[in-house]
């Protein structure tokens, strides 16, 4: 629920399986991966899928840092407000790719975004999702009616995958895939300004600062022993059309 009241999705359907080429230094580490675009009808289909993103991010909301959700002592995070929150409309889901030798398609000679014939299923190819899911993040209107051509996007990506430029891959894709799901621009509610990693991230990749909120966020310290107030950025950014 928003300030505005209930939000409607904007309707969709599912848009075309893409490979983004990952850049890692670690060892033996995936050349590219996949994005798949599903909605909780579709999530539910791939068993333990939607069990795995919840723990993750259950976890994420655990430690205080990042999202402004805050689970009180005594308290859980329960699956059904993880539906509610992360599958309120689209979501974008990474898949590390298999080795070649294991039946990959060869899709490193085509640009980032390059349409795959893979299904989520067939890209996992029998791993568990802990080895297979490269991260993931939603699109959602950020605002209601008049202004619902206004999307929002969370992202998260499991710490095992972390420091391998996921984030950066992921980022990237979303502005493939955000005006093919029909909006015309982004906003980011609450980069907290702590969060250096995003704010970089986004500036690299030409959003604005629209303005910077005071005290936005009462955040956990880095050591987990105490919390902080902390300032958050506002970003906004105008989608390219797509096919630009």
């Amino acid at each position: 629920m928003s300030a505005y009241g209930a939000i409607t999705a904007r309707s969709s359907s599912s848009l075309p399986s893409t490979a983004w080429k990952l850049l890692s230094k670690r060892e033996n580490a995936p050349k590219y991966l996949t994005l798949h675009n599903l909605t909780i009808a579709a999530a539910v289909n791939h068993h333990g899928l939607i069990d795995f993103l919840h723990s993750v991010f259950a976890a994420e909301l655990e430690d205080g840092r990042t999202y402004p959700q805050e689970i009180l002592p005594g308290e859980s995070y329960t699956r059904a407000q993880f539906e509610a929150y992360f599958f309120a409309a689209d979501i974008l889901v990474a898949v590390l790719a298999l080795p070649s030798s294991d039946g990959a398609v060869d899709v490193l000679a085509g640009p980032d975004g390059t349409q795959v014939q893979i299904g989520l299923a067939e890209a996992v190819g029998g791993r568990t999702w802990e080895e297979s899911i490269a991260g993931c993040y939603y699109v959602k209107p950020n605002y209601p009616g008049r202004s619902s051509h206004i999307c929002n996007a969370g992202f998260l990506v499991p710490p095992s995958q972390r420091g391998h430029g996921i984030g950066t891959v992921l980022a990237r894709s979303y502005l493939h895939y955000g005006p093919r799901l029909g909006y015309e621009a982004s906003v980011f509610n609450l980069v907290y300004v702590n969060n250096v990693a995003s704010v970089k991230l986004w500036e690299g990749l030409n959003f604005e600062k629209a303005g910077r909120i005071p005290r936005a966020g009462r955040l956990r310290t880095a050591d987990g022993q105490g919390e902080e107030y902390v300032d958050a950025w506002v970003f906004y950014r105008r989608f390219d059309p797509p096919g630009l």
